[in-house]
């Protein structure tokens, strides 16, 4: 089983950046009626996104977030050992923007620099791969660097996605420190469900062609999507989470020996609204510890734990607690988290 334990890792600083234009998304309605609108909207609890220009890459969004993070904490950059950009819309198919990211941050060439592409997730599989990494002495610091432009993948004619996925970046900085105590982890997938999430061209399987990129009306509905544009069964994926999530909590709980009614705080992946609130009830944790920031940026993929941690918990994390982290979607992928913070800094969101 993939349950992990680390002891004296933790996130000292934290920053976020997010697109300025922003989506109203009872206004996003070209290719739809504005009273189905308002439903769809009403019900995932999704108001606004945020997008990116045409020109903006999910790297411009985490190199903001880090010179943010390095300025407002006096970071040597020397000291940073490790760099993990986490995204699946990267700059380029190769090189990996993490490369590009430790030059463009004038890190050291004997920085180790790799990406992690894996979905909504990814975050807490970031964490425990830099934590595990800090087990050795070499690596002094750790810089995660987590950047979607999901503005980019999906079809605005296609509602079953349209309204739900918004931009993002945030940077988080990795240190050692006996202070933050211990940290544990619980990681799974399942990859007979990769349909459920998915785009089917465009990568080296289905390569771009005048065919993948065509758009085709794909079910009853009048549904309109490429063959690279994204999609998701999102009915199978609200069945797996409400399956999966809670069997995970309570595996990570009893490897941990922690009170799940001990946290400080629980994050979630921000999904939609509905799911979130079935996990609350089901886990039955109070509702004014789990912040929010679904209905103010929607689905930012990875993004989302860090984005609404920067967000909603800024000014907040002063002194020591305990974070309680939940994240799920493509792959299928999902991961849970306890971690110690200390005095973790907390910057105000840049905007680019």
């Amino acid at each position: 089983m993939a349950l992990l334990q680390f002891e004296g890792v933790g996130i000292a600083a934290i920053a976020a950046c997010i697109p300025q234009k922003v989506i109203n998304n009872y206004e996003y309605a070209d290719h739809f009626p504005k009273e189905m609108v308002r439903e769809v909207v009403d019900k995932v609890g999704i108001f606004e996104r945020r997008f990116v220009d045409e020109k903006t890459c999910s790297s411009d969004l985490c190199f903001a977030a880090a010179e943010k993070l390095i300025a407002d904490n006096n970071v040597d950059k020397s000291e940073i050992d490790l760099l993990i950009f986490i995204s699946q819309t990267p700059d380029f198919r190769m090189p990996a923007t993490a490369i590009i990211l430790q030059e463009r941050l004038q890190l050291s060439n004997s920085c180790v620099a790799f990406d992690i592409s894996l979905g909504c997730s990814a975050f807490i599989y970031g964490l425990s791969v830099a934590f595990s990494m800090m087990q050795n002495a070499n690596i002094r610091k750790a810089l995660i660097l987590d950047g979607e432009t999901r503005s980019k993948v999906y079809n605005p004619k296609d509602r079953t996605t349209a309204f739900l996925f918004g931009d993002g970046g945030a940077a988080a900085l990795i240190e050692r420190n006996a202070k933050y105590g211990k940290s544990y982890f619980s990681l799974n997938s399942d990859g007979s469900r990769e349909g459920l999430i998915k785009i089917d061209g465009g990568g080296y399987r289905n390569m771009s062609s005048v065919e993948t990129l065509k758009e085709r009306v794909v079910d009853e509905h009048g549904n309109v999507r490429s063959m690279e544009n994204g999609y998701m069964q999102g009915g199978d994926v609200f069945n797996f989470v409400i399956r999966e999530i809670p069997r995970d909590v309570k595996r990570l709980l009893e490897y941990s020996g922690e009170d799940i009614a001990a946290m400080d705080y629980y994050l979630f992946h921000q999904a939609n609204n509905f799911m979130n609130d079935y996990l609350i009830k089901k886990l039955k944790i109070e509702k004014s510890k789990v912040p929010s920031t679904i209905s103010k940026y929607g689905n930012t993929s990875s993004v989302s734990l860090p984005l609404t941690l920067t967000s909603e918990l800024c000014g907040k994390l002063s002194g020591h607690h305990k974070l309680f982290l939940s994240a799920f979607g493509v792959g299928l992928s999902w991961a849970t988290a306890i971690i110690e913070v200390d005095n973790c800094k907390v910057s105000e969101i840049v905007e680019i």
